[in-house]
């Protein structure tokens, strides 16, 4: 028969506490309402900026230029057949930061 020890349970339960990582993320998410010549009109980004990178789920880049009050226009930096109506998020980072020239080649400094 086994013995259940209160003082093991406890202190396993105390090692996991100590070692939980309670590491939270914001990310800004919204829905692909429309995709065509390029562009894709998405919903509920409403935290983003003009010339912010957008990031799309098979991995395509967009970068946010028309901001209305209903959603925003992301032109697209890939394959807009890949896309579809569905999620994706805004990764805070502004297309004319110099770190990100190797993700175009050249990066240009957005309209605006």
């Amino acid at each position: 028969m086994v013995t259940i020890r209160a003082d093991k349970i406890s202190n396993i339960i105390r090692e996991r506490i100590e070692q939980y990582n309670r590491a939270v993320k914001i990310v800004n998410i919204g829905t692909i309402l429309q995709v065509g010549d390029g562009i894709a009109r998405i919903y509920g980004l409403d935290e983003v900026m003009e010339g912010e990178l957008v990031e799309f789920e098979h991995g395509t880049i967009g970068i946010a230029l028309n901001l209305e009050s209903n959603n925003v226009g992301v032109v697209l930096m890939g394959d807009s057949l890949r896309i579809q109506e569905g999620i994706c998020k805004s990764n805070r980072k502004n297309c004319s930061d110099t770190s990100k020239r190797g993700l175009f080649g050249s990066c240009y400094k957005c309209p605006g």
